[in-house]
């Protein structure tokens, strides 16, 4: 029964793994496809659309777009929503729980109510949509994803070590820095690439609060109209691939520090 219950898991896991994975493989695969205009069916294999990936009009300053509002809005959104989560967890203040509550609203609410609300804001208070008010509401919406990641990280920490730090004639300044900030950085880092994976891959807000402004998600779904070109396909694999090698190289990193602490300790 064991046997038979472990292997149905692992033919379990083994489909899911395919499902998850088929879009990624026919993006990668399909970057190399010889097609024009529709890259449905496959018309030979080729590098040309890797090495001429801005031949198309408009896709590289999308995807420019897409990077420059997603760095700034996850600067902003890290920020704020660092300084948000160590109020939530080290101060007793009025309304504390309302705020707290209130911070799940954005991740609660469907995209299309918060993008239609945005814009509607924007338009009455006479705003013009561009790259500034894709970055106000990637912000506004990445802030309570931080909030809730770096809030976790900072009721983790050990009051004793800060006491520690203090006891040593540390300022406020500097037990913050030394101690409590790098205890923090996981929590912060790992807060800010969910951001910049949410912004990056958002559409709807975008779409709702973007005005001519074109995003790489945008771009996508406008062409998909008359047919996805490849170089859209080599974009989204160079991102993947991109991906991968950052997850690589942190992995083997960790593993290497983790090593010279066990000889340090030993």
């Amino acid at each position: 029964m064991k046997f038979g219950k472990g292997l149905g898991l692992g033919i379990y896991t083994v489909l899911a793994l395919l499902f998850l994975l088929i879009p990624i493989a026919y993006t990668f695969v399909f970057s190399f496809n010889d097609a024009g205009k529709l890259n449905i069916a496959w018309q030979g294999f080729t590098f040309d659309k890797w090495l001429t990936v801005c031949s198309t009009a408009g896709l590289c300053e999308a995807f420019g777009n897409s990077i420059l509002v997603g760095l700034v809005s996850t600067v902003l959104a890290t920020a704020l929503g660092t300084l948000i989560a160590i109020a939530l967890v080290r101060y007793r203040f009025r309304a504390r729980s309302s705020i707290s509550l209130l911070l799940f609203l954005p991740m609660a609410t469907p995209e299309v109510v918060l993008g239609a609300g945005l814009a509607a804001q924007f338009l009455t208070l006479g705003t013009e949509k561009g790259l500034l008010t894709i970055i106000l509401a990637h912000t506004m919406f990445c802030i309570s994803f931080v909030v809730v990641t770096v809030k976790a990280r900072v009721a983790s920490l050990d009051p004793a070590l800060e006491e520690a730090g203090r006891d040593l004639y540390g300022s406020p300044g500097q037990v913050f820095w030394r101690i409590t900030f790098p205890l923090l950085m996981p929590g912060i880092a790992a807060a800010a690439l969910l951001s910049f994976a949410l912004s990056f891959d958002d559409f709807i807000i975008t779409n709702f609060n973007s005005g001519s402004v074109d995003t790489f998600p945008k771009f996508i779904y406008i062409a998909a109209a008359r047919g996805i070109p490849a170089q859209v396909n080599v974009i989204a694999s160079a991102v993947f691939l991109l991906a991968i090698v950052l997850v690589i190289v942190v992995q083997v990193s960790r593993a290497a520090r983790a090593k010279r602490l066990a000889r340090q300790l030993g």
